[in-house]
């Protein structure tokens, strides 16, 4: 199986040709190429085309303009460095964790818009805290969608997850109760709330959340104990936008940010964690179960300046 590193270098691979290009990438290892002003404003440009935000990519630059003033014959590799330090100090406290559960079952809600990705990931999550010892469950809580259910029942068929759903147009907060009753009767330890997403309709929607949430502290006035926006990493500084609306209206406790193995805009979660301070729980790199990883600052920074682990640790010395 591939490392968690090796996961993140592959997922962020539409981000970090153009800053490895710039760095002077050769060979497998950053090389000797030397930096110029202006290798140094087209990386400034691809920081604000990966929609890393103003204020993230200006310290960046700032560091690396500084680095080399003072030398000026700084190579990609110091350069790419520079650029790795920086954006884990200001990533420093975005990884999400829940290292056990204080609750039984511990509720997670996941929201978000169409097409970010919800209904898999409810089903990805279950699987990978079944792997790690846990009992989970899925509660099926999008009944907007016509082919929400059979999506989700697909998902956990094939991942050998247990399911609590209802019919089509059912209402979801029914589901989400019987969903915490039937996990509270199994002796799950975690219960996951896949939720119905319509931008369109974004009144009726926040209002079916306060509801589900309504129902939910009927069992237990604690719950739901997390709410995570699953937000698709491809549209870029738009996420932070959505992630500033459903906090307001529901209170979100972190992130999910999926679809990263496809967008060459991966920094927008930078901005969702500087602009609101949600945490990141785990990030989407692909399509298979092991490709949803939990968030790991320091891989993340290393893949999107192109670092090898060698040259991480190096960094570290």
């Amino acid at each position: 199986m591939r490392s968690f590193f090796a996961k993140f270098k592959e997922g962020l691979k539409r981000t970090t040709p153009t800053f490895q290009k710039i760095f002077g990438k050769v060979g497998g290892l950053f090389g000797s190429r030397t930096l110029d002003a202006g290798s140094i404003d087209e990386l400034e440009e691809a920081l604000y085309g990966a929609d890393f935000g103003v204020e993230t990519a200006d310290e960046i630059i700032g560091e690396i303009r500084a680095a080399f003033k003072e030398r000026k014959e700084l190579r990609g590799l110091e350069a790419a460095q520079i650029g790795a330090r920086v954006l884990k100090n200001v990533l420093d406290g975005a990884e999400g964790r829940i290292d056990s559960f204080a609750h039984k079952p511990e509720v997670i809600v996941l929201v978000g818009v169409n097409g970010s990705g919800k209904t898999t990931t409810a089903a990805k999550l279950a699987k990978l805290y079944t792997d790690a010892g846990h009992r989970a469950i899925v509660g099926a809580c999008d009944t907007f969608r016509a082919a929400a259910n059979e999506q989700i029942k697909i998902w956990c068929d094939r991942l050998g997850v247990s399911l609590v759903a209802s019919q089509h147009g059912a209402d979801s907060a029914a589901v989400a109760f019987d969903a915490y009753a039937a996990a509270a009767r199994r002796g799950a330890d975690v219960l996951l709330l896949d939720t119905a997403g319509r931008l369109h309709n974004k009144e009726g929607l926040m209002r079916e959340l306060q509801k589900i949430r309504r129902v939910l502290q009927k069992h237990d006035a604690a719950s739901p104990h997390h709410a995570w926006l699953v937000v698709d990493g491809s549209i870029g500084s738009n996420s932070i936008e959505q992630a500033r609306v459903f906090h307001r209206e529901f209170g979100l406790t972190g992130v999910i940010v999926t679809k990263l193995d496809g967008s060459s805009r991966g920094g927008a979660l930078v901005g969702i964690f500087r602009e609101i301070g949600l945490p990141v729980y785990f990030v989407g790199l692909g399509e298979k179960v092991e490709d949803l990883q939990p968030f790991s600052v320091s891989h993340y920074a290393d893949a999107v300046f192109g670092l090898e682990t060698s040259e991480a640790e190096a960094q570290a010395q």
